[in-house]
């Protein structure tokens, strides 16, 4: 069984996130959404809640592609976390050269911590290259439309999480 961890915060899931979800799913058996609990970045969400968003944005998804995607939140090293969940591949979606200089040094570190944990990189959607959920949480707090960065279920619960209807 082909294993892949799909790490992030998540917070919240855009579809940029659930685009590469889809396209990791034609890869792997099995695909875990690892939801990092990483409180240096002052989640929006607590982590309850982005898990319950991740597998209501994935329950479909499951179904169409065949993939079991399972919600995994962690804390710990992402090499740790794959081992943990029995992943041999790490996928990361990439969006520009600056996610790439980024992304590069960790498989780097990832290589030596585990040589046998392969790390695979999609490119973004061009028309979701400029979604993040960082950018999506500001336009919601300012009163803008999120519409065509995340799925309505999802705008629902920022919107309220902001005292917005």
């Amino acid at each position: 069984m082909r294993v892949a961890l799909y790490p992030g915060t998540f917070d919240p899931i855009t579809i940029g996130h659930i685009d590469i979800i889809k396209r990791a799913c034609l890869m792997v058996d099995r695909l875990v959404i690892g939801v990092a609990i990483n409180r240096d970045k002052g989640p929006m969400f607590s982590l309850e809640e982005r898990v319950a968003m991740v597998e209501a944005e994935c329950a479909a998804l499951s179904e169409q592609t065949g993939t079991e995607i399972v919600a995994h939140p962690f804390e710990n090293l992402l090499i740790h976390a794959a081992h943990d969940v029995g992943a041999s591949i790490i996928v990361r979606g990439l969006r520009a050269v600056t996610d790439f200089e980024y992304e590069y040094q960790m498989v780097g570190m990832n290589r030596a911590l585990d040589d046998t944990v392969e790390t695979v990189f999609l490119m973004a959607d061009l028309k979701h290259q400029a979604i993040a959920s960082k950018l999506v949480k500001e336009i919601a707090r300012l009163n803008g439309d999120v519409s065509k960065f995340v799925t309505r279920e999802v705008r629902d619960q920022l919107y309220a999480k902001l005292g917005r209807n």
